[in-house]
């Protein structure tokens, strides 16, 4: 059976490096560089997008607070969600973390066919990867699970619509050509489009998209079980799945992309930049006459988060790995290969409160923003001990 990802030497998963709490034989100091075939710019990238999840909110929030500093007031408006329709940073941060597990791909699943793994297999290693991925989100985002109460609890959750997306965008991408993957693309934005404009809503009608009048909304609340939604759709609901496996989707292309052989390392570059400027201006027009709303993850949406993802793409690459600027990419490196950690981890410890306890009476002696961000110092050096120790954790 043919298979449209080529076999290559490199090796890379949704979650970083391929370990399973395992340890490397690699050395244990601190190395950066992009050996054994790694894109190094790609940790970087995973790292600089954890680090608004679970570090730079509260470090933002602290400096706009204590501050008198106008540039922290803006990027905290920035670090805050539209109540509805439009655009922030903060919007890119769950699109572009699936863009880089479809980026992932190819590397992964190549070293995967160079060890001789069957169709078959990988197939159900995908499988499995989604099926841990929800397992886990509904364990971070609902404590009330290990309670057993299930008619209170919101099935949906970011790693849920990871999995679910990661696994439709890969499964697609294993058994088409690129014409046949951009073809998927556009019929899934215009499939969304044409059905949250024309399919009619009980009571609302067709085409509304006011908050709670969406066919993504009547759909969460009709045939998602336990609590539902009653005035914003969920960002992980039902509809907007087809979308967000959109942004895998071109992950993905972009993964095949850099593993193009005849071209250069500069090229390569340039192209995922003049694509991220036309996805990026597709989406922008698009929202002209489709709103961009993360909550609903319209085409629009995708679009516009597909283009900020492979600009951003683009410039790691160009300058962690063609123009090897190193000084400073630990910091994201230590939280990029272990992002899964570091995000459950969240979910469930209060490592500012553990600060506290270690710090003591110390603790008020330092600067409101140290003190803020004494827990992010915390999360951060544990990462930073598991880096030095080759432990990873992957799915």
């Amino acid at each position: 059976m043919s298979y449209p990802i080529k076999i290559v030497a490199y090796s890379h998963s949704l979650f970083g490096q391929e370990h399973v709490f395992s340890r490397s034989s690699m050395s244990s100091q601190p190395q950066l560089d992009s050996s054994q075939g790694r894109l190094l710019s790609l940790d970087v990238l995973r790292g600089f997008d954890m680090f608004w999840i679970v570090f730079g909110e509260v470090a933002v929030w602290s400096l706009a607070e204590h501050t008198d500093w106008r540039i922290f007031e803006w990027m905290f408006a920035e670090l805050t969600h539209p109540e509805w329709h439009g655009f922030t940073f903060y919007d890119l941060v769950f699109p572009l973390f699936m863009f880089i597990a479809g980026v992932s791909f190819p590397f992964s699943m190549a070293s995967r066919l160079d060890r001789g793994e069957s169709l078959k297999d990988m197939q159900w290693h995908i499988l499995r990867r989604g099926l841990i991925l929800i397992l886990l989100g509904l364990l971070r985002k609902q404590k009330g699970l290990l309670t057993l109460n299930f008619a209170a609890i919101n099935y949906t959750s970011v790693l849920g619509r990871i999995g679910i997306a990661y696994v439709c965008g890969t499964l697609i991408a294993m058994h088409t050509s690129w014409r046949g993957r951009i073809g998927w693309s556009v019929g899934l934005l215009l499939g969304y489009w044409a059905a949250i404009e024309w399919v009619p809503v009980p009571v609302y009608g067709a085409g509304d998209l006011e908050p709670g009048h969406t066919l993504a909304c009547y759909l969460d609340n009709a045939l998602l079980p336990g609590k539902g939604f009653a005035k914003h759709c969920s960002s992980e609901g039902i509809l907007g799945t087809f979308t967000a496996t959109v942004n895998v989707l071109a992950g993905v292309m972009a993964g095949e992309w850099l593993r193009r052989a005849k071209n250069t390392d500069v090229q390569k570059a340039v192209g995922l930049l003049v694509a991220g400027i036309v996805a990026w201006g597709v989406g922008k027009l698009w929202g002209e006459v489709l709103p961009i709303n993360k909550y609903l993850w319209t085409s629009s949406f995708a679009m516009l988060t597909i283009g900020w993802s492979l600009l951003l793409l683009g410039l790691f690459y160009l300058v962690v790995d063609v123009w090897k600027v190193r000084r400073g990419m630990l910091f994201f490196v230590v939280i990029g290969v272990n992002p899964l950690v570091i995000y459950m981890a969240d979910g469930f410890v209060d490592f500012h409160g553990i600060a506290e306890v270690v710090l003591g009476d110390d603790i008020g002696k330092l600067h409101p923003v140290l003190a803020d961000c004494s827990g992010c110092v915390l999360g951060w050096l544990i990462l930073y001990y598991l880096y030095r120790k080759k432990i990873f954790w992957r799915v």
